[in-house]
């Protein structure tokens, strides 16, 4: 008698949300500390700076949310496009749909007449679910869904940027950008180390990736924000 199947505890399912939420909050940490620190660094007043901040977080979020939605919408466009293709196939040449299944499923390992059998019996119980698995890498339960995305990812990049904005809004004009450099640094780490643990991935790798992103990114706006302040100045 065959059990039920056990929970191994793969990660593959969250990957289309995951990928939004952590693109998301990176890039309004990484994007509203910069622009903050930069407008600081021109010696800029602080009322200056979180008007700044509050753009950037708005404009992001907004910009996020269109992004991902018009590129997921446009990846479930093609799944969409390649299973009603292969609806057409099966409707039209079954015979044809089914030795390519059976040449696929040799593929992986399957004796000839295992993966004819294999083959058959996926056919019966779901033909266009094994074709659109084994032929396209799809499963047509689980296209893209970019409302989905885009109300994550702009969720995402809100909750980030409004780290460094308030930050930067409460700190004293003598302390602004190093404890807002310090808030972005330790969030870019939570949010790396977060992502990772969640990806089943190296948390050492991850972390180091986005901190030094972050760093780098802060790094060159407030050189640039110096650089406008002296000219004004």
């Amino acid at each position: 008698m065959l059990q039920k199947r056990h929970s191994e505890g793969h990660r593959v399912g969250i990957g289309g949300w995951l990928r939004a939420a952590v693109l998301g909050a990176n890039d309004g940490v990484v994007s509203t500390a910069s622009l903050v620190i930069g407008v600081a660094a021109a010696d800029a007043p602080t009322s200056a700076i979180v008007t700044a901040g509050v753009a950037g977080l708005v404009g992001g979020a907004l910009s996020m949310a269109v992004g991902e939605y018009v590129s997921v919408s446009s990846q479930r466009d093609v799944e969409e496009a390649d299973l009603e293709q292969e609806r057409g196939e099966l409707r039209d040449q079954p015979e044809q749909e089914l030795n390519e299944l059976t040449w696929l499923l040799t593929h992986k390992g399957m004796s000839a007449e295992t993966a004819k059998t294999a083959a058959r019996e996926m056919t019966d119980h779901d033909a266009l679910g094994a074709h659109a698995l084994e032929e396209l890498g799809i499963r047509p339960g689980e296209l893209a869904r970019p409302l989905q995305a885009a109300v994550v990812s702009a969720l995402a990049f809100a909750v980030g940027a409004a780290l460094p904005l308030t930050a930067i809004a409460f700190s004293s004009v003598a302390t602004r950008m190093g404890i807002t450099a310090a808030a972005t640094l330790a969030a870019l780490a939570l949010l790396g180390a977060w992502s990772a643990r969640l990806g089943n991935a190296p948390i050492g790798r991850a972390v180091l990736r986005v901190v030094l992103g972050g760093m780098i990114a802060m790094g060159l706006t407030a050189l640039i924000g110096y650089a406008f302040g002296v000219a004004a100045g």
